[in-house]
């Protein structure tokens, strides 16, 4: 019995050792072992993400990397729409990273998402007809949201118009993100906003 509760994610890796370090987001990423992690729409609800499989949160963003703002600005043709396609580019990105550190890749994927989730942001608050900006604390669940988002849009980034595959770009951002190495695009997005965040104190 104990064998069959202790699924595999994606009959490859095991998560049950892997643990979150940050207390501000062990409620927020979500490391349930699933064999198939193909929630298909189910936790549409206040908070639902947080019941979401981190893994499959990141391959449902592989999807929306050519997205900055409100705009689709890059057409990437390794990313589709389709599940599967997507999650192909993960388990070869996870497949790379396994071989380049000797580790479990969602250890890798959860400590570059506790080092690149920005603690501070800016927003705009409105007093008196004008407006100010007003540095404000992150949520763990958005932080969580931003630290994939910068990680794909990253990888996109590199892999856009040139050889390198997405898996490549891909396994090379979550690397850098975990080493904290300042070539990683999302610590730079990181470290801008929180400096931002400190100056609209």
């Amino acid at each position: 019995m104990s064998e069959l509760m202790n699924f595999k994610i994606f009959d490859i890796w095991d998560i049950s050792q892997v643990k979150v370090e940050d207390p501000g987001l062990v409620r927020a990423i979500n490391l349930e072992p699933k064999l198939i992690l193909k929630n298909q729409g189910r936790n549409v609800v206040k908070f639902g993400q947080a019941r979401i499989n981190v893994v499959e949160r990141l391959i449902n963003k592989v999807s929306t990397g050519g997205h900055r703002g409100k705009k689709h600005r890059i057409e990437i043709g390794h990313t589709t729409g389709k599940y599967s396609k997507n999650a192909k580019i993960v388990i070869e990105a996870f497949k790379i990273i396994e071989k380049r550190t000797n580790e479990n890749p969602v250890q890798i994927l959860v400590r570059a998402i506790e080092n690149a989730s920005p603690r501070d942001e800016v927003t705009i608050i409105e007093y008196g007809g004008a407006r100010y900006p007003q540095a404000v604390d992150v949520s763990p669940l958005r932080r969580v949201n931003l630290a994939l988002k910068h990680i794909i849009h990253g990888a996109s980034d590199k892999a856009f118009g040139k050889k390198k595959k997405l898996s490549q770009s891909l396994a090379d951002e979550i690397i850098l993100a975990a080493e904290g190495n300042g070539e990683s695009f999302a610590l730079k997005k990181k470290n801008e906003s929180e400096k931002q965040a400190d100056s609209a104190r």
